[in-house]
């Protein structure tokens, strides 16, 4: 079974028939490495779904420093939320940082099963409602916990990514400079 379908059956039952038109409505492609998949400034069109690899979003303040937001490897969602619902140009860009196999869903084709097959809006509502817990715990954990902290909630969240994503953007994901981070990492190695 297409791991795509395992994932959205974490959530809602399909049927052998809406299944098939389920994966009728996506397109599976492979990006290399380095490959960016949306730009600051546009549309996001469309929601990517992860094979295998890993992807990042980022943005980049007006001091040119990259600030992740968010990763997604195998079995995860990644779009720039903000932009895909409201259809206005965006502020994230969306990176493939190891060879990716991507399911791709385009806005359109998710309105369109929605109405062909109803409990996948109920699928997309609860990725939404977990996607929004996730950046509000995130949001109050740069708020009141240390880099340390920090470092560990994201070794806990990302366990099989520490050694897959290059330094700089971990330390750009907890919010400190990779010159910091090496030094609390080394830190924290000594303990």
């Amino acid at each position: 079974m297409p791991l795509i379908i395992e994932n959205i059956e974490k959530h809602v039952t399909l049927s052998p028939e809406e299944k098939e038109l389920f994966l009728s409505k996506t397109e599976i492609k492979h990006y290399k490495a380095k490959s960016i998949l949306l730009n600051s400034g546009e549309i996001c069109k469309q929601s990517y779904f992860v094979n295998s690899g890993v992807l990042r979003s980022f943005n980049i303040n007006d001091n040119i420093v990259e600030q992740v937001l968010n990763f997604a490897s195998e079995g995860w969602w990644i779009a720039d939320m903000y932009s895909l619902i409201s259809k206005k140009p965006g502020n994230l860009f969306i990176e493939v940082i190891e060879d990716a196999e991507l399911v791709l869903l385009s806005k359109e084709n998710q309105e369109q099963l929605y109405s062909e097959i109803p409990k996948l809006e109920r699928f997309f509502r609860i990725l939404t409602e977990n996607s929004l817990v996730a950046h509000q715990e995130r949001l109050m954990d740069n708020l009141s916990l240390s880099a340390e902290e920090r470092f560990e909630k994201f070794c806990k969240r990302y366990p099989n990514l520490i050694q897959r994503i290059p330094q700089k953007q971990i330390a750009s994901y907890i919010g400190v400079t990779p010159e910091f981070f090496s030094k609390m990492k080394a830190k924290l190695l000594r303990k």
